[in-house]
């Protein structure tokens, strides 16, 4: 079969929306052993059963982790193999760590050759993986990593490029695919070739021909990994297309719901929703939350209105340039804001710490949506809160989508909420939620 054969198999399967389930002896399902209660839980075997090098082995110390999930203990052996993946987990798993330790622990810098990588497809993701990258890399001093988003200058990126080019690029396919377009990234010898939140970028056909176009220019013996949060099964035959020796590892989508998250809604009017807010956030105890909101005027405006009433409040949206977003959102992950409104722009992979209530102030268009929002405050099993406003009949249907797609129950917001539910803090306390 020649490339131009894939590539329009690849494209009709996406028209056509799909051939069918991928099965064979590599596939796993994971999140169904039910032994262990909860798929979220870490592994009693420690990161130096995988025998990887000692840099990263200390920078995993460094970073403060000490188990595997169940899905690293899973996949990084057959990762670190060379094994083709394809990973569906749901979020707060560590899949970001898994093909970042993956690549470290098989990269063998070779000066002025791009071996790694990355592609996702919104420029905040890019960025926080490379921060994953950094900061596991930071005791291999000679590995470089660059990233490439569209909105800022390729001008830059070219001359980062010309300098010296980095081992390891994260980027979004439309600028990767440009400057490997102008020869100036040379895509000859990568050896790892991933796509995070795949589902994502495959089923939109545009971004689907500069993966495939990108793909090709690549060698034909690499390694091809590709996770994500929501992986359709319609997607699934798209992806597979482009992996050999596989290493298939599928959570059943009844599983994907958070464990540790507590989720519940509020039927209100729209005019209602803002005092909703205030009373909510006075009478809960937090250590971060995020206010999603469906429009930049909305963001700015409800942002606005909580600084007044004094709460610590910090906003991100679509209409802010890319220095100042990533700027923001570092200053909410360095907690120097406990509230963050945002537009959804972090929606993907939101990895902080601190962060434990979520609200969708609006409702979210979409089941995959709403999955992805709520996990940055149930990450890796934690207790953590959501709250979702519904406002409509619209709102009420695409709830009644989340329930039924991920068997859970969300019920209505109690009159109290017991503490320990979603806090580790104040053990048997009850919060009094306000009518």
């Amino acid at each position: 079969m020649t490339e131009n054969d894939v590539d329009s198999d690849l494209l009709n399967e996406v028209e056509a929306g799909g051939v069918g389930d991928v099965g064979g002896t590599g596939e796993r399902l994971m999140g169904k052993e039910g032994a262990k209660g909860s798929s979220v839980s870490t592994h009693s075997s420690g990161f130096r059963d995988f025998l990887l090098k000692p840099e990263l082995l200390r920078a995993i110390v460094d970073c403060g982790f000490e188990h595997p999930t169940e899905l690293q203990h899973e996949c990084i052996p057959q990762a670190i193999r060379g094994m083709d993946v394809l990973c569906q987990a749901k979020p707060g798993m560590g899949k970001t760590a898994l093909f970042v330790l993956a690549t470290l622990q098989q990269l063998e810098p070779v000066t002025g050759q791009v071996s790694v990588l990355v592609m996702c497809p919104t420029k905040q993701l890019a960025f926080q993986i490379s921060k994953e990258y950094k900061r596991f890399s930071k005791f291999m001093p000679t590995v470089k990593v660059a990233v490439f988003v569209g909105g800022l200058s390729k001008k830059k990126d070219m001359e980062v490029l010309k300098g010296g080019s980095p081992h390891i690029v994260v980027g979004t396919p439309g600028r990767t695919h440009a400057l490997i377009r102008s020869q100036t990234l040379n895509p000859r010898h990568i050896k790892h070739f991933i796509l995070d939140e795949c589902d994502k970028m495959v089923r939109q056909l545009d971004i689907l021909r500069d993966i495939q176009e990108i793909f090709h220019k690549t060698p034909k013996e690499k390694q091809v990994m590709m996770f994500s949060a929501t992986l359709k099964k319609e997607i699934r035959p798209v992806c597979t297309k482009l992996m050999k020796n596989m290493e298939i590892s599928l959570v059943d989508e009844t599983k994907l719901n958070l464990h540790g998250l507590q989720q519940y809604y509020v039927k209100l009017k729209d005019n209602e929703k803002k005092r909703k807010l205030f009373d909510l956030l006075d009478a809960l105890k937090f250590n971060q939350a995020v206010v999603f909101v469906k429009s930049v005027q909305r963001c700015v405006a409800l942002a606005q209105l909580l600084v007044e009433h004094n709460f610590p409040t910090i906003a991100i949206h679509r209409g802010m340039p890319q220095e100042e977003r990533l700027s923001r959102y570092q200053q909410f992950k360095d907690s120097q804001r406990t509230i963050l409104v945002e537009t959804n722009l972090f929606g993907l992979g939101m990895d902080i710490e601190g962060v434990n209530i979520a609200f969708n102030y609006d409702i979210p268009e979409d089941s995959d949506t709403y999955l992805h929002r709520v996990a940055c405050a149930g990450r890796f099993g934690k207790k953590g809160l959501a709250i979702t406003f519904v406002s409509d009949e619209r709102d009420a249907r695409t709830l009644k989508n989340v329930q039924d797609r991920f068997e859970v129950n969300i019920r209505e917001l109690p009159d109290q909420i017991d503490i320990p539910s979603y806090s580790k803090e104040a053990i048997g306390l009850l919060d009094k939620v306000p009518s």
